[in-house]
């Protein structure tokens, strides 16, 4: 039994050294990289808020946002959606909070800790804030200006703040692709209601342009590049007229707010400000051209 006892050692050693067939370990398997996020900032548009049947504006999954997610899929395999924008949110909520509930106490909080953990597989960052600054400044038809001026200082003081913070989260070396979003103008619609109306949709459209001058101009000058919704939305076609049925003739920009938002849609379920399924998707799409895969 002893000598049995040392032939089997031996005989496994020659079959190692010869090459032969002793116990074999598998391959390590290659480690599994982070899947790469999709980070969404912004307002009721980040969240794809449409209104219901009753004219309620609610959360939906037909909002740009999502739309992008499915389209840039196939570039980025394991892609993940992340959601955190607020519904209603302004530059100064986004920055102190106070309309929805994070974790960390507001919108940009939240993402800059997102982002410090995830700056190594966060492929892309789309936002669009700055709208409700000014959303309630034209009440029954009259243009509350001292409410737009304020509007629009805190979007010059608020918006360098909020992309500064976005790219310090980033990391100095980080290869995130950052995405503002020029706004189109709803309150186009107004042309509709006859003279006054058209008036109204003037000053709206100066206003809008504005605002976009504002964005872009705080966007670049921070490296971001610029989803130019406004220029898809034809928003300053004013010229070039179309027929819009029951309507007429009206101007191009004008027609494209009732075709992609839900402003000239039949009470009780507009006027609506938000962009409708076909708006989202073309939102989608301005922002898919900023993104290189």
């Amino acid at each position: 039994m002893k000598r049995f006892r040392l032939v089997v050692p031996v005989l496994a050693l020659a079959l190692l050294l010869l090459g032969g067939a002793g116990p074999t370990q598998a391959a390590p398997k290659a480690a599994l990289q982070p899947h790469p996020f999709y980070l969404s900032l912004g307002d009721s548009l980040s969240r794809g808020v449409q209104p219901n049947s009753s004219g309620q504006s609610v959360i939906t999954d037909q909002g740009y946002a999502d739309d992008l997610f499915q389209m840039e899929q196939p570039n980025f395999p394991r892609l993940q959606e992340k959601l955190m924008g607020c519904p209603g949110e302004t530059t100064g909520t986004m920055i102190n909070g106070g309309i929805c509930t994070y974790g960390l106490g507001s919108q940009l909080d939240q993402a800059v800790y997102f982002l410090r953990h995830h700056r190594k597989n966060t492929v892309f960052v789309t936002l669009d804030i700055g709208a409700n600054n000014v959303d309630g400044c034209i009440v029954n038809g009259a243009v509350d200006t001292t409410c737009i001026n304020k509007g629009l200082d805190a979007i010059k003081t608020d918006l360098p703040v909020i992309v500064g913070r976005l790219n310090a989260a980033a990391g100095p070396n980080a290869t995130i692709q950052f995405i503002g979003m020029r706004y189109y103008d709803p309150y186009l619609a107004f042309y509709l209601d006859g003279t006054d109306g058209q008036t109204l949709a003037t000053k709206s459209l100066l206003l809008t342009n504005v605002i976009n001058t504002l964005l872009q101009n705080a966007y670049l000058g921070s490296g971001w590049k610029v989803a130019n919704v406004s220029f898809a939305m034809e928003t300053n076609d004013t010229t070039d007229m179309v027929d819009l049925p029951p309507f007429g003739q009206v101007p191009v920009n004008v027609a494209t707010v009732c075709n992609d938002t839900w402003m000239c849609a039949a009470p009780p379920v507009g006027p609506n400000i938000h962009a409708n399924a076909t708006g989202y998707q073309l939102i989608a799409t301005v922002f898919a051209a900023q993104i290189t895969t």
